[in-house]
């Protein structure tokens, strides 16, 4: 417990900061007349601009040209502050509803289904088969995360633990597909290190977005079991 608090505070801390600066732009939508909703389904639209980049990346880029992958991140991270968005707006606007924190939960839940499409359809068309399963592993958990939550609080029961929520892999895949792109723009997209003695490459370029991605897919998984746990604990403390 000692442990988790520290983690949940400076979590918490971060996230105000975050509004102190964003808050002015908040009120300006309120302003113009944004609703919760409406940042929302921005939101939803943006990540179906990050399948469309990964797309047209599969269909018209090569293997070595990972701009694309670069500019979904770029925007990745721009989609993500949706996400924040719509609270703050339902908060300083005084619009929060139940109904809109369902709709928030099912276009979340679509946005990143959308992002994950792009990024396997993209690995796929480039052969990166391996990465491929990774990343729909990833999803799988992300998608199990956010399920064991829902769950839970269906019952009762808060289960907010663990390491991957949707802000932390939102600015993981965003970094990493950033980081892979401005990497290839320095030292070229089909870079490879060899090992004497391995007959086959153990780092390339796109590394540095799948490796990323792999420990998402761990993390995620890991997650998702942690929270069923938890839940268990607290159905079994409770007599249920």
């Amino acid at each position: 417990m000692d442990k988790v608090m520290p983690k949940k505070l400076l979590r918490d801390q971060l996230q105000q900061s975050i509004y102190t600066v964003i808050n002015p732009f908040v009120k300006g939508l309120i302003k113009i007349g944004f609703t919760p909703n409406v940042v929302t389904t921005i939101g939803l639209i943006l990540n179906i601009g990050v399948a469309v980049i990964f797309i047209i990346g599969a269909e018209e880029g090569n293997r070595g040209e990972l701009s694309y992958v670069g500019w979904a991140g770029g925007l990745i991270l721009f989609a993500g502050l949706f996400d924040m968005l719509d609270g703050q707006v339902a908060r300083l606007g005084n619009m929060s509803s139940t109904f809109g924190a369902l709709y928030d939960s099912v276009l979340d839940r679509y946005s990143e289904m959308v992002m994950f499409l792009g990024i396997c359809y993209y690995l796929v068309a480039h052969h990166y088969f391996l990465s491929s399963l990774f990343a729909f592993i990833a999803l799988i958990g992300s998608m199990m995360v956010s399920y064991t939550r829902a769950r839970s609080e269906g019952l009762g029961i808060q289960n907010k633990g663990g390491l991957m929520q949707r802000p932390e892999r939102v600015i993981l895949t965003g970094v990493a597909a950033m980081a892979c792109g401005i990497t290839a723009y320095f030292i070229g997209g089909d870079y490879k290190i060899f090992v004497p003695g391995i007959p086959f490459h153990v780092f390339e370029t796109m590394s540095v977005f799948t490796i990323p991605l792999t420990v998402m897919a761990v993390l995620t998984n890991i997650t998702a079991i942690k929270r069923l746990t938890d839940a268990k604990k607290a159905l079994e403390k409770e007599g249920r």
